[in-house]
């Protein structure tokens, strides 16, 4: 055979190769895994470059208090000096609730949907297994192409989540509470409701050197039984019908300041409203779990989660002198290192009680972990720009938006600064 007509057979081979792969890659199943192993290589790779540790623990500075302050339980921990004037949270008007009824020792919700989860895709895929108990026809990959277009991006927020439901799902409605309990989730499954929680998670093998495994997960609960003390619950990695104890699953929840997030019917809002009692109210709700969140730091000075979760119900109160004090007392206990993939309380506390040295440096930390992080990417502009960095600040919110095109905060941001996205 003539050299000319091998090397035309070959060159046939190698475009015919191309073609299929050019072809195989819009399959979304085979461009979820090349995604997926490309992203692999990068973190390891960043792993590498910017070796693995804990969150930072707070820089040294003339403001910072005295390590574990331990409160009373009717008192709060007094602002930092650069913090605005602490203002108290609304004090609800004591109500006569009516007893709950007892509910039974064992429940569960039926359903033959199950969906595993693409990669980085727990949250939608958990919210398609909850939407199809209500009649919902799509599937996780209809969720997020609206809240997270790109595999690369690691995190959904419980908000994101919220929101798709009320914008897209139009004849479902949904809320989303803090600071549960076992009790609560079983009343609210006894009454037919299927609880979203978002819990902590270990991978099964490392993504860089010395990883600590530890992540966020998204699981729905639809049964429990009192005699076995566990949840069931269907978990969009592990499988459908998973049992998890009480007692684990709420250690792992606790993690995540116990959110919880309920999709209803509007007919079923006045059963809802039975069940959540005074956590109906959103202020009331979030006051009882800085309350609880307090009473954890008290209870174990050394429980960096429980200060966390203070600082997190700290900064819905705008109280972010304090938040920034109980940040300060979780860093220097020790966190995750994903921590700030999922939870960003710590950017609002910060930035909020000027303390923008300490916002550089987390969001920084941040971004070795996770560099399309749009959260951190978002803060450590407002951190650059407080700094007097323009430039460095729109490249951050730009590049925000190249992780998640919807995200309206960094298009708020380029809009203050009249920049273009």
């Amino acid at each position: 055979m003539k050299k000319t007509n091998i090397l035309t057979i070959l060159s046939s081979l190698v475009i015919a190769l191309a073609l299929i792969g050019v072809l195989g890659y819009q399959i979304p199943a085979v461009k979820s895994r090349v995604v997926w192993r490309a992203e692999v290589a990068r973190a390891y790779l960043r792993g590498l470059i910017y070796p693995a540790r804990a969150v930072p623990t707070p820089l040294s500075r003339s403001d910072q208090s005295t390590p574990l302050p331990s409160p009373t339980p009717t008192q709060t921990m007094t602002p930092t000096a650069n913090s605005p004037e602490s203002t108290q949270p609304p004090t609800a008007t004591p109500t006569i609730t009516p007893t709950p009824t007892p509910i039974p020792a064992a429940a569960s919700l039926s359903s033959t949907y199950w969906e595993k989860q693409t990669a980085n895709n727990c949250g939608p895929a958990s919210l398609a297994i909850y939407l199809r108990y209500f009649g919902w026809e799509g599937d996780q990959e209809d969720i997020s192409a609206l809240i997270k277009p790109l595999i690369a991006d690691r995190n959904v927020n419980v908000e994101e989540l919220v929101y798709f439901v009320r914008s897209h799902a139009g004849w479902l409605n949904a809320e989303f509470r803090v600071g549960g309990t076992v009790e609560r989730l079983k009343e609210l499954v006894a009454a037919g409701f299927p609880v979203l929680i978002e819990e902590s998670f270990k991978f099964e093998e490392p993504y860089w050197p010395n990883d600590d495994l530890w992540a966020a997960h998204y699981l729905l609960v639809t049964g429990y039984d009192d005699n076995a003390q566990v949840f069931i619950g269907q978990d969009s990695y592990h499988g459908p019908d998973q049992k998890l104890a009480y007692q684990t699953l709420d250690a792992d929840w606790k993690i995540f300041n116990r959110v919880y997030i309920i999709v209803y019917r509007p007919e079923q809002e006045g059963a809802l409203k039975a069940i959540l009692r005074d956590d109906w109210d959103v202020d009331v709700n979030r006051q009882s779990a800085l309350e609880t969140a307090q009473a954890d730091t008290l209870a174990n000075p050394e429980d960096a989660f429980a200060w966390f979760n203070l600082g997190t119900n700290l900064v819905y109160f705008e109280r972010y002198g304090e938040a920034a004090t109980a940040y300060d007392n979780a860093r220097n206990l020790g966190l995750p290192q994903r921590m700030l993939r999922y939870q960003f309380g710590p950017f609002f506390a910060y930035f909020h009680s000027g303390l923008n040295e300490e916002l550089l440096a987390l969001t920084e930390f941040a971004l070795q972990r996770t560099d399309n992080s749009e959260e951190a990417l978002l803060w450590h502009g407002w951190g650059l720009y407080r700094d007097g960095d323009l430039q460095g600040a729109i490249e951050d919110w730009r590049a925000a938006l190249e992780a998640n095109p919807f995200y309206q905060d960094a298009r708020y941001a380029l809009d203050f600064v009249g920049s273009s996205p």
